[in-house]
């Protein structure tokens, strides 16, 4: 209900709310927006990250985009391609942009509503004209425009960790596909040197030179190896269509897209447990996010408590009345305030729900921060214990097997082995490559992990089980 309090101009709501619109609102430039990302995350992004919004944008990254395809792409190459072509990322930046620009519209109060009103009794007309708007919501403007920046950060830092999220998610399929690939290489040497086995094994056994279960034995790692190169073809056809898909290439970019035969060297060193130490917790997004979550709930919570009891709308009026019988007008002036009464409703339920809200986030808040040095802790190890294992086939195995296959080849020039003890040595210092290469690549990965970590993204990169190298084979 309204009631009328006093006669005033109609001309001082307008001048209230005018006021009110140059008090300033939140804003939002996504131009600097994703600048902050690069800085944020350069070593992420490397500064390539940005949003075509024209034509002409995006043809300079379709530009981009086929020049580094003109080569075998590398990992940070890779990295840079899914930023300049990927539509997955450019959705990302651009549901962002709407994110920011639905806070910052959150820190504007409602438009004024304008009402008219025309009423004719006899030879009397009256005119009526109102001007409306929420009282309550222009009390609360400050504190709605720091609850929307708060939201416009929040899409920030939702936004660089969204970023961090793919670019890992491509490094690793880059180092999935190159270690598949190079595997498979491999998988095709067991599988010819099976099948010569085989071959010459069925024309000793024709001549009565070898019994039936020498043959079959060789006749089952020659079937052994065709199964294991159908399988290691289908891993290397996976993981490149992944690694196509996180670059967002069309078919005719697929088709030139080249990777590397092998992966890069190890480091000679592992990252230094207290460098490491140093570099965490500088800059975590996920304690960030959460942080930005509860001061979002904290500091909204007093002007949730007073939108739950009550609202006050402000009516300014002017109300015109023509006599024609007496050729005489007259106006009135004045305003109308309309208070909602907490009858019905003290709003008890919704300041629960908010409170519960507000608790849940102090909770995750801590929640986060108790487990960032745990997933810190992990990762490291993960990618310590990858390193040390790589390293040792590279330092230790491969050689002592090079050192097996040299002898074993000075025995059979010698005469001292068949050519199928030969063969069978071979087949087993490939099989030590094509471990040594699963070994390196767990620690490719899981160094991708440890600097998704370090900023805050804890990604799973857990090392996988694996058999021993096979030993030296001695006479059938």
């Amino acid at each position: 209900m309204a009631r009328r309090l006093s006669q005033v101009p109609l001309k001082a709501g307008a001048a209230v709310i005018g006021l009110s619109i140059l008090s300033g609102c939140a804003s939002i430039d996504i131009g600097q927006s994703v600048k902050r990302i690069n800085d944020e995350t350069v070593g992420f992004t490397q500064g390539n990250l940005s949003l075509a919004t024209s034509e002409s944008e995006q043809a300079k990254a379709q530009d981009r985009a086929q020049s580094l395809l003109d080569k075998p792409v590398n990992q940070s190459q890779a990295v840079e391609l899914a930023l300049v072509n990927s539509p997955s990322m450019q959705a990302l930046l651009a549901q962002s942009w709407a994110e920011s620009a639905e806070a910052a519209q959150s820190g504007r109060i409602a438009n004024p509503v304008f009402s008219f009103e025309r009423l004719r009794a006899g030879d009397e007309l009256e005119l009526a004209r109102a001007l409306s708007f929420g009282l309550l919501d222009l009390v609360a403007l400050p504190w709605l425009q720091s609850a929307a920046s708060r939201r416009i950060e929040q899409a920030q830092v939702k936004l660089a960790a969204d970023v961090v999220d793919q670019v890992t998610s491509v490094r690793q399929a880059w180092v999935r596909a190159v270690a598949a690939q190079q595997t498979l290489t491999y998988a095709k040497q067991v599988y010819e040197a099976s099948e010569a086995t085989a071959d010459l094994a069925l024309r000793m056994q024709a001549v009565g030179n070898f019994n039936r279960i020498s043959r079959a034995r060789q006749q089952a790692f020659y079937a052994d190896a065709a199964t294991r190169l159908a399988a290691a073809s289908h891993r290397s056809t996976a993981a490149r269509e992944k690694l196509i898909r996180a670059l967002g290439l069309n078919d005719a970019q697929a088709e030139h897209l080249k990777i590397p035969d092998r992966l890069p060297d190890l480091p000679l060193e592992p990252v230094d447990p207290e460098t490491f130490r140093t570099q965490a917790f500088q800059s975590r997004i996920d304690i960030r996010l959460a942080k930005n979550n509860f001061d979002a709930y904290a500091k909204a919570q007093g002007i949730e408590r007073v939108s739950s009891f009550t609202d006050i709308e402000l009516t300014a009026r002017r109300n015109s009345t023509f006599d024609n019988a007496s050729g005489t007008s007259s106006s009135a002036r004045g305003y109308e305030v309309a208070l909602r009464l907490p009858i019905f409703d003290w709003g008890g339920m919704q300041r629960d729900a908010f409170n519960a809200r507000t608790l849940a986030a102090a909770n995750q808040l801590e929640s986060v921060i108790r487990s960032a040095g745990s997933n810190l802790r992990e990762s490291y190890s993960t990618y310590r214990v990858a390193h040390d294992i790589a390293r040792h086939y590279r330092v230790e195995v491969l050689p002592l097997r090079k050192v097996i296959s040299d002898e074993n080849q000075l025995r059979y020039n010698g005469m001292l082995i068949g050519v199928f003890e030969l063969l069978a040595d071979y087949r087993d210092q490939v099989e030590t490559v094509i471990a040594a290469i699963d070994a390196e690549q767990q620690f490719w990965l899981a160094d991708a992990a440890m600097q998704a970590s370090l900023i805050g993204r804890p990604t799973s990169a857990t090392l996988a089980a694996g058999g021993s190298a096979p030993s030296a084979s001695g006479g059938h």
